[in-house]
């Protein structure tokens, strides 16, 4: 059965075009009649390959992505399922991901997804069992033929064919934001990405960075999805404020919009041509694909947006003073190209800029720690492992677990997994200081620095690590082989003994040979 969506990303005489649709809360209430109307006329009208479904945006519950897919799927054309990772665990998943596979909803955009605010009788568990490195394995494993340990030995399913991708932010303030984001992508490259799709903003310097840099990181093959939001005044009085976290809309462009708005038709036609000239920047940047999306779009305007920008490609160029919405004293990857507005291939030079988190004196004392012990080969490497395998499976294990624990909790306020991650995130704790327990990097929802679910109150986790690190010039330690997931195997066990012994995941990185459990 034919990919259009895929095809269209992999033939590079074809801009590939998706459509967003929002289908809301509920099962037959308006938002879902609507949807299914526009995939009617989406599908006739031919010029759209893909239409992309959100899951659950906002953090709110809706109609799943997967089953309106499967409607999209039935009308003849591509549904590209959103598909997140904050509200289910690994066996859900996986589990999910058999469901569409047998279904042929093949296409998949892979995300942390926005953290979970209302549900029935008060907020839902955040869950972010696995996050998008994770999920990426597990497709490509399963694109494979997933392989696993059954009863009577080795069993392999039918391999699927998912094509999946991922998301990349460039719109970020601060240096380690900005490059903690670009980390991130190549590992997700590397990872299996069959696709990038860009965060939503108006910068054009900003649009033609992270396309450069996929370009020169890894990326050079792979297919680029430049995001293009027909924006109406409302929605970027709440992008302002971080209301919508990663999507970014500076004062300069709120300001802009206001104006507009004061029209007869509330600004509706300049705004439908910024959307068009944002088509025809980014064709002419080299993007593969573009992402349309807008509360309420009509079809007819999805229909101008291509038609129009098709007109205007030839002198895109001319259009980029037009997106000059940078954010206030915010970092750049590359030098600016004075020529045309936009990059050239020379990074900035990052040595000597201030840091954007300070490195607390609990890091230093890791760090004194990790040199002694916690690598084979240290002077006190010897020492501890003899004295895990020594308490290990008896009845002093209980209280070097609460030794342990206690000084973890006071230090990082550690929440006991058993399958330390601290010395991969320069000693700040994912599964503590992160709430989306991002092992492998940040998502996409910081803001000047702050996390997502804490702004104005705590730093984001990983721009705490980035700072940590660049202190000593080793910032990019973080580009490195994925995290792997919690055991939870080892939940509420002394992360300690499972370290030294082999149990938990940095056997592998260290070669740190398994000791199996004394049995009591």
């Amino acid at each position: 059965m034919t990919n259009r969506f895929k095809e269209s990303l992999l033939d590079k005489n074809t801009l590939s075009i998706t459509w967003e649709l929002v289908p809301g809360r509920g099962a037959r209430e308006k938002a879902q009649e609507v949807a299914l109307a526009a995939t009617e006329e989406a599908a006739k009208g031919g010029k759209v390959h893909a239409l992309t479904i959100t899951d659950m945006p906002g953090g709110n519950p809706a109609i799943t992505a997967d089953y309106l897919g499967l409607e999209v799927l039935k009308h003849g054309i591509e549904p590209l399922v959103h598909f997140t990772t904050k509200d289910k665990n690994r066996n859900q998943m996986e589990g999910q991901l058999y469901a569409l596979d047998r279904a042929n909803v093949r296409s998949l955009l892979i995300m942390t997804g926005d953290y979970v605010y209302t549900g029935y009788q008060g907020r839902p568990k955040p869950v972010f069992d696995l996050d998008v490195m994770h999920t990426l394995q597990l497709i490509n494993e399963m694109n494979d033929g997933l392989e696993y340990k059954g009863m009577k030995g080795t069993i392999k399913h039918q391999p699927s064919d998912f094509f999946a991708g991922v998301a990349c932010s460039p719109f970020k303030k601060t240096e380690a934001e900005q490059m903690i984001q670009y980390i991130k992508v190549k590992k997700k490259i590397a990872a299996g990405a069959h696709f990038i799709v860009s965060q939503l903003g108006y910068d054009a310097r900003k649009i033609h960075e992270m396309l450069q840099f996929i370009r020169l990181n890894g990326g050079k093959d792979t297919p680029v999805v430049g995001n293009i939001y027909l924006l109406p005044l409302g929605a970027s009085k709440v992008m302002n404020r971080n209301g919508l976290p990663g999507c970014v809309a500076t004062d300069k462009l709120v300001a802009d919009l206001e104006k507009e708005s004061q029209a007869p038709d509330k600004g509706v036609e300049t705004r439908l041509l910024r959307a068009a000239k944002m088509y025809a920047m980014m064709k002419g940047m080299g993007y593969d694909g573009v992402h349309i999306g807008g509360h309420g779009m009509k079809y007819e305007q999805v229909e101008f947006i291509i038609e129009k920008g098709e007109e205007l490609t030839k002198n895109w160029v001319d259009l980029v003073h037009e997106f000059d919405y940078p954010i206030p004293g915010g970092f750049y990857y590359y030098e600016k190209d004075e020529k045309t507005g936009l990059n050239i291939e020379i990074p900035t030079n990052i040595k000597g800029r201030p840091l954007d988190a300070p490195v607390e004196f609990s890091y230093k004392m890791s760090k004194i720690f990790h040199s002694l012990a916690l690598e084979p080969g240290t002077p006190l490497w010897g020492p501890m492992k003899a004295i895990a395998k020594a308490v290990d499976g008896t009845s002093f294990e209980k209280t070097y677990h609460f030794l342990e624990h206690l000084n973890k909790v006071a230090i990082f306020d550690c929440k006991d997994c058993g399958d330390c991650a601290l010395p991969d995130v320069a000693y700040v704790c994912p599964m503590s200081q992160c709430p989306k327990h991002q092992r492998n990097g940040a998502c996409g929802g910081s803001w000047d620095g702050w996390c997502e679910v804490y702004p104005g109150k705590k730093k984001c986790a990983w721009v705490r690590a980035y700072s940590r690190l660049k202190n000593d010039g080793k910032e990019m330690q973080l580009d490195r082989d994925p995290v792997p997931p919690p055991n939870w195997d080892l939940y509420q066990y002394a992360s300690w003994i499972n370290f030294y012994l082999g149990r938990d995941h940095s056997a592998k990185k260290f070669n740190i040979e398994r000791v199996e459990k004394k049995k009591s």
